[in-house]
C-alpha cells in the first residue's frame, strides 16, 4: 500500500510539473512505473505510460486552448508527419523485443541532450524574449515541420513520451510561434498522436499481458484521474504565474534531471 501511495503521489507531481512546459511526463512516468512498480520496459509499460501522458496532454492542452495558446495551422501540418511516425514507432518496439530496455535508455539520452541544446539556444537568441508573445508567427516551413513532427511521433511510441521535448523546439524553429503557443500546439499534437500510439501498442501485446492489465484495473483508473487533476492545476499555475523565460528554464531543468537518471541507468547496464 505504501508503494502504491508513493506511485500515486509521484504521478500527480509529474503531471503538475510537466504540464506547464508542454511535456506529457512520459520521461518520468516510465522510470516511476519501472522502478516503483517493478514493471519491465515493454509494450505494456509503454502503453500505460502513454495513457498517463495522454491525460496530461488533455488536461493541460484544453487549458492552453481556452487561453488561445495554440496554432491550428501548425498543428494540422505537424500531424501529417507525427501520426505515421507514431505507427512506425510501435513497429520498432515490436521488432526490438527483449532489446528494448538498452535501446530505450540510449535513445532517450540522445534526445534529451538534443533538446537541452536547442532550448538553450532558444533562450539565448533574441527570439526567446517575451516580446514575441503577441507577435505574428513567421511563414510555416511545412516540410521541415512535418519531418520534425514525424521524429517526435516515432519517439513518442518508442519511448512512451508525449514528445513535447521534440515538438516544442521544432514548432518554435519552423513556425516562429511564441513559447506559449509552441507549448500549447505541442500539447494538441499529443492529444491526437498519443491515443493512436496507445491503441496500437495494445494491439500488439500478448494475451497474458492484457490479463495482467485487467487485474490492475482499479489502479489503472485511479492513475489517470490523479494525472488529470495534476495537469490541470499545473497548467493553470504555469500560465498565471510563470513567465515564458522561466517556463523554458524549468523545461531545461526537468530535462537535465531525466538525462542524468538515464545516464546512470545506462552506465549500470554496461557494467
Amino acid at each position: 500500500m505504501f508503494d502504491t501511495a508513493l506511485i500515486f503521489f509521484g504521478v500527480f507531481c509529474i503531471a503538475f510539473a510537466f504540464a506547464p512546459v508542454g511535456l506529457g511526463g512520459g520521461l518520468l512516468f516510465v522510470p516511476l512505473l519501472h522502478y516503483g512498480a517493478d514493471l519491465p520496459i515493454d509494450g505494456t509499460l509503454l502503453a500505460v505510460s502513454l495513457s498517463l501522458t495522454a491525460v496530461v496532454s488533455y488536461g493541460s492542452g484544453l487549458a492552453h486552448r481556452k487561453k488561445g495558446h495554440h496554432d491550428d495551422e501548425a498543428i494540422k501540418s505537424a500531424l501529417v508527419g507525427a501520426i505515421p511516425g507514431a505507427l512506425l514507432g510501435v513497429g520498432i518496439v515490436v521488432v526490438l523485443g527483449d532489446n528494448l530496455d538498452t535501446v530505450f535508455k540510449t535513445v532517450s539520452i540522445a534526445i534529451l541532450a538534443w533538446a537541452l541544446v536547442k532550448t538553450r539556444r532558444k533562450i539565448n537568441s533574441s527570439n526567446s524574449t517575451d516580446a514575441d508573445e503577441n507577435g505574428e508567427p513567421r511563414e510555416i516551413q511545412h516540410k521541415k515541420l512535418r519531418l520534425g513532427a514525424a521524429t517526435g511521433g516515432t519517439l513518442s511510441s518508442v519511448l512512451a513520451i508525449g514528445a513535447g521535448v521534440i515538438y516544442v523546439p521544432v514548432l518554435q524553429q519552423y513556425t516562429g510561434l511564441s513559447t506559449r503557443k509552441s507549448i500549447g500546439s505541442s500539447l494538441h499534437l499529443m492529444m491526437v498522436v498519443v491515443p493512436i500510439a496507445v491503441i496500437t501498442h495494445l494491439a500488439f501485446i500478448s494475451s497474458s499481458e492484457r490479463d495482467a492489465l485487467v487485474e490492475q484495473i482499479g489502479v489503472l483508473f485511479a492513475l489517470p484521474f490523479l494525472t488529470f487533476i495534476g495537469a490541470r492545476l499545473g497548467a493553470q499555475f504555469g500560465m498565471n504565474y510563470i513567465s515564458s523565460q522561466n517556463i523554458m528554464k524549468i523545461f531545461m531543468t526537468l530535462t537535465a534531471v531525466v538525462l542524468v537518471r538515464y545516464l546512470w541507468d545506462l552506465g549500470g547496464l554496461i557494467v
